[in-house]
């Protein structure tokens, strides 16, 4: 190597990362040593990246041998080597030419592509921990001897750079934790998490469906899945109308020139599909509604007296995901957003904000989320809007915290060039970390439009514009909530409430008349009308996660009564009148706020 290039050494400081050791650093620092586990292992290996991601760390490998799961015992061994050995690891900073003669001699194709990443005449910094150098922004941990837990845990197929005409590349996945025991609960969280896969429980509860005939990341709700989804939208439409929302409708493809003015066509367009061409105009598919429901606000004159207007609407976007990062119901093409704007004197933007966090809230632990952290993103180098706007918005976010009395964490420098927001994060049953709700300002909007409304001075003032959402996405929130509940969704939500067990064809007819008195009251009600014995008909039943199960045999029948089973209780059931199983029935059939 010091025949190729000059080199510069720079030790790594502990002062760099703290005195307790960056997780992500210590992520990205084992995605290393795996990296040169494989070198060793394996020859020809050809480089691409290793990031930390939330949980761990991965790399991705061009080889001709195929890794599979039964391979990780040896490369974790050989891990564990070159941890033993407490390489440190150096920083080296060399010219762009010096690294690409290197990598050029080692053979290393993909680092030379991603060395034209890198302007003529800059320095690059390459790391080396033993005999593996990489090219690499940095920082790291002192030496491989800090690096205490990790486990290999997947291999998948990645194209080079996200892009599908690109080389396939294989990446092995790994996670990594501070110490042993929190490996070993983070293995655990993983194992539950496995179980609650929402991809999993959608094919066995006969949720949804993505059709590779019709196309990836493009979502079938089947008539169990629509059931639920078609509450949670009732639902969202009752509490937004109660809490001074109204509804639009707006369409779903737009001629070039709106998505010219908003700037999403020279901002957004490799997430656009094609555009289509109609009587001499390009039209293309919303990925986006903001820019509709502005055309609505610009439809009339406005006045102070107006405002705040909060209009909501549950429209259907489309937007290109690269196949790599599609991921069952939490990452797709086509969804339809939990979406609403509001526009806004300045003097009404504090009350906003807060209305809006308490209908955050209120949402979020109607579906049984509990614990909500919330990130406040605040101005970046690079933004739109006078400061006093900024100012302005910032402050009402961090009242409308505060008065709520939630926990947040500030990121300096963390909003969008158009505005600070608030992002909230709930936990779900296992302790995983989701964004769900999101809080924006939007000083970039307003401007592009040219939206005013007459003040009580009679002249023209600029109105603010926050976007709003609540559970995101419908889709996204759906397969949360598989995950959260493990499908077993409380009664409110559930897509069947009540199941119906005759124990012999006798009771068939008392049955029906049982649903059809439960259907009138708006109960989600089904009756098994298999032959089976009842001992299988239970057991499907709770297979399929069913609240209530009612057990009909010829005494219940003959006293007018049921034996009422509950999901989760091994008790042989408890007798009682249709009419006590209703009030039963009715007092826990409500959302949990």
């Amino acid at each position: 190597m010091g025949k190729v290039f000059k080199q510069v050494f720079v030790a790594c400081d502990a002062s760099q990362i703290g005195e307790k050791l960056d997780f992500d650093i210590l992520k990205h620092s084992t995605a290393h040593v795996m990296a040169a586990a494989v070198c060793k292992l394996y020859d020809n290996v050809q480089l691409d990246i290793g990031p930390a991601t939330e949980d761990g760390f991965y790399y991705d490998f061009d080889l001709s041998d195929r890794i599979s799961q039964e391979d990780f015992p040896r490369i974790e061994e050989e891990m564990k080597a070159i941890i033993a050995a407490d390489y440190p690891f150096e920083k080296i900073i060399v010219s762009r030419e010096d690294a690409k003669k290197m990598f050029e001699e080692k053979g290393q194709s993909y680092k030379l592509q991603r060395l034209d990443d890198i302007p003529d005449g800059e320095d690059v910094s390459l790391y080396k921990c033993g005999d593996f150098v990489d090219l690499c922004r940095g920082p790291h941990i002192e030496s491989t001897g800090q690096i205490k837990a990790f486990k290999l845990t997947t291999v998948a197929g990645s194209y080079f750079r996200g892009i599908e005409t690109n080389n396939m590349l294989q990446r092995i996945y790994g996670l990594s934790a501070q110490t042993p025991k929190l490996l070993k609960v983070r293995l655990k969280q993983l194992e539950e998490a496995a179980k609650r896969d929402h991809r999993k429980l959608g094919k066995e509860l006969d949720l949804f469906s993505i059709q590779e005939d019709v196309g990836p990341g493009l979502v079938h709700w089947h008539p169990k899945g629509a059931r639920i989804r078609s509450i949670i939208e009732d639902f969202w439409k009752q509490e937004h109308f109660r809490s001074g929302y109204e509804l639009l409708y707006t369409p779903h493809i737009g001629r070039g020139n709106l998505w010219e003015t908003s700037g999403h066509l020279q901002f957004y367009a490799e997430n656009m599909y094609s555009p289509m061409e109609v009587d001499g105009s390009n039209y293309y598919v919303k990925p986006m509604n903001c820019p509709f429901h502005i055309e609505v606000y610009k439809s009339t004159n406005r006045s102070y007296r107006e405002l705040p207007l909060r209009w909501a609407e549950l429209g259907t976007v489309y937007r290109y995901e690269k196949s790599g990062v599609l991921h069952g119901l939490l990452r797709v093409r086509g969804f339809t957003q939990d979406d609403a704007h509001i526009f806004c004197t300045p003097e009404q933007i504090v009350d906003e904000v807060k209305e809006t966090l308490q209908f955050s809230l209120r949402m979020l632990g109607a579906f049984g989320f509990k614990e909500i952290a919330a990130y406040l993103s605040t101005k970046p180098e690079k933004s739109v809007g006078k400061d006093e706007r900024w100012d302005q918005a910032i402050e009402s976010v961090r009242l409308a915290l505060e008065a709520e009395g939630i926990n947040y964490e500030i990121d300096e420098g963390g909003g969008a060039f158009y505005g600070p927001k608030i992002d909230l994060k709930i936990k779900d049953a296992i302790g995983r970390a989701w964004q769900l709700g999101t809080i924006q300002f939007d000083f970039n909007l307003p401007e592009r439009f040219d939206l005013t409304y007459i003040g009580e001075d009679g002249q023209k003032h600029r109105p603010y514009m926050v976007h709003r959402a609540l559970l995101g996405s419908l889709e996204r929130f759906f397969g949360i909530l598989i995950e959260h509940y493990s499908g077993a969704f409380p009664l409110w939500l559930a897509p069947e409430q009540v199941r119906l067990l005759p124990i012999t064809e006798d009771q068939l007819e008392y049955a029906k008349e049982i649903a059809a008195k439960l259907r009138e009251m708006d109960v989600r009600v089904n009756v098994d009308v298999r032959s089976d014995k009842i001992g299988a008909k239970i057991r499907k039943a709770r297979l399929d996660k069913t609240c209530y199960m009612l057990v009909v045999g010829q005494r219940e029948q003959e006293n007018g009564q049921v034996a009422v089973r509950k999901r989760g209780e091994n008790s042989n059931g408890e007798v009682m009148t249709l009419d006590e199983f209703i009030a039963l029935f009715k007092k826990e059939n409500k959302p949990e706020y």
